[in-house]
């Protein structure tokens, strides 16, 4: 009996063990990608379509994960993606740390962490839009196309605050922001429009305008074309005067519902995409050409209520339903060309919703895809200033701060409870350690001198990069906001916390 104990006892710690190793190495895999001078990876999936890319996230999304608790890992990372869109590497790396303290109350250390962050904070003024520029610059700065991040960084703040009310909103809806990517011209070439682009390109087979001033838009989700059944049925028709009259009937029954849509003043006509039959005849195409009524067809059913908040305009299910006061206005409606296609753009809309569009430019669709990813965390950043309205100081600098504070804190307790805050407040150096690490210079040297710049009273000492030593973060501009690293740290531990309880893995049939 005393025999069986010893052997549970020991697989426990070995399945505790493994647990540790596994979130260990994914940590590892992607500790090098953490701060500007950290590395980019190129993954090559099984189709051999490459990616390179150093967003913690997509790294992790994109690895084979088998391990269990490994897996853990890759779900606290899309979490902290989710939540505030930068920070996904340092979560992981955080978490990779804190694992190998492996001791308990890992909890009551993390409480503390959050309050001397918080206390750490700085607080920022929405209406400051150099702080704002300042975060996103900081979380650009680590990407592939930070050299862009003059041009990336105020097109994100901008498009934030046209969608924002500072005064009374507490959070960002990420999707009244469409992103529009097109191959050709260079990332300087980006643009903000105020209203909204369509890829989908304007049916001009019947002769139809593609320019319309003074537009007043419709927005459909019925079909211009002839009914059809219910079911699969066959008319047979023998007499070529009954064939006349079923062309002359179909011709009717298009013109008389183009007839009621020019009634109602519409001169652009948005037409959601049909599966079970083709949205648009050609005789209704030559009907409005004639009307000129510019059409777009093929408009995404996950799209509609974005276009529908951007224009002002109502979906409208049935001919019966289209009157004006469904309609939308905008000041003009233009057929553009870009080296991948046409676009449609619509601006001067006169009933504007909360919504942009932002079109991005690059010469090849891996700079493309990087720079969305890009600036959807410059998005995210801006968004959690939006969700918590205080400022961190970047460089490693908020990480050393909280480490020294708890290690006083520790001092302060007794037993097991000192050792474990102690613990994971030397976990917390592997962030200022790794940035060092990433960027050629000597950690150990550099983490002692920063330590004793904040044990000096200068809580804002962090590294710079770009000159090799330790200062005030500040002044060189990297700030961060504060719920990126408080997510991080609370994520990081609840992960840790889980992991440390399961002293078994069972494989279920």
């Amino acid at each position: 009996m005393e025999k069986k104990n010893f052997q549970e006892k020991e697989k426990s710690k070995d399945v505790r063990l493994n647990n540790i190793i596994q979130a260990k190495a994914v940590a590892d895999s992607i500790r090098t990608s953490l701060g500007p001078k950290g590395m980019d990876k190129m993954i090559q999936d099984k189709k051999n379509e490459v990616l390179i890319t150093n967003d913690g996230a997509t790294i992790l999304a994109k690895m084979e994960v088998v391990h269990p608790t490994a897996k853990m890992l890759v779900d606290v990372s899309k979490s902290q993606d989710i939540e505030v869109g930068d920070g996904t590497t340092s979560v992981v790396v955080i978490a990779g740390s804190l694992l190998q303290a492996s001791q308990d109350l890992l909890n009551r250390a993390e409480k503390m962490a959050q309050k001397f962050l918080r206390d750490m904070g700085i607080d920022v003024n929405f209406n400051d839009r150099d702080s704002l520029l300042k975060s996103s610059n900081t979380s650009l700065n680590s990407k592939v196309v930070s050299q862009h991040s003059e041009i990336l960084s105020p097109m994100a703040v901008d498009a934030i605050l046209k969608i924002t009310d500072p005064e009374k909103d507490k959070t960002v809806d990420l999707n009244d922001i469409k992103i529009v990517k097109k191959l050709g011209g260079t990332l300087e070439d980006v643009e903000l429009v105020d209203g909204i682009v369509f890829t989908q390109r304007v049916m001009r087979s019947a002769g139809g305008p593609s320019r319309i001033e003074n537009a007043k838009i419709g927005l459909i989700q019925f079909q211009l074309s002839s009914p059809k059944t219910d079911a699969t049925h066959e008319i047979g028709i023998k007499e070529y005067q009954a064939i006349d009259r079923f062309f002359k009937e179909e011709r009717k029954y298009i013109l008389q519902m183009c007839a009621k849509i020019q009634k109602t003043g519409c001169n652009v006509l948005l037409i959601q995409k049909s599966i079970l039959r083709d949205a648009i005849s050609d005789l209704a195409l030559q009907i409005l050409a004639k009307m000129k009524i510019l059409v777009i067809k093929d408009i995404e059913r996950s799209e509609i209520e974005f276009v529908s908040k951007t224009l002002g305009c109502l979906p409208i299910a049935s001919i019966e339903s289209f009157v004006p006061e469904k309609l939308g206005h905008a000041k003009l409606v233009e057929e553009s060309s870009t080296a991948d296609g046409k676009i449609v753009k619509i601006t001067g809309v006169a009933n504007p919703g909360k919504t942009v569009s932002i079109i991005l430019r690059g010469s090849n669709n891996l700079i493309l895809d990087e720079a969305e990813r890009s600036l959807h965390d410059a998005l995210c950043v801006i968004r959690s200033i939006v969700k918590e309205r205080k400022l961190l100081p970047g460089g490693g600098a908020p990480e050393i701060e909280v480490s020294m504070k708890l290690a006083n804190w520790a001092k302060e307790q007794s037993g097991v409870e000192s050792v474990c805050i102690r613990a994971y407040a030397e976990a917390l150096e592997i962030i200022p350690y790794t940035l060092a690490e990433n960027a050629g210079l000597h950690p150990i040297s550099i983490v002692t001198e920063l330590r004793n710049k904040h044990l000096q009273g200068q809580t804002s000492a962090g590294i710079n990069i770009r000159t090799g030593q330790v200062g005030d973060i500040l002044e060189e501009n990297v700030v961060q906001p504060l719920l990126v690293t408080s997510s991080a740290l609370s994520l990081a531990t609840e992960t840790v916390v889980m992991i440390l309880k399961i002293d078994d893995i069972i494989g279920a049939r």
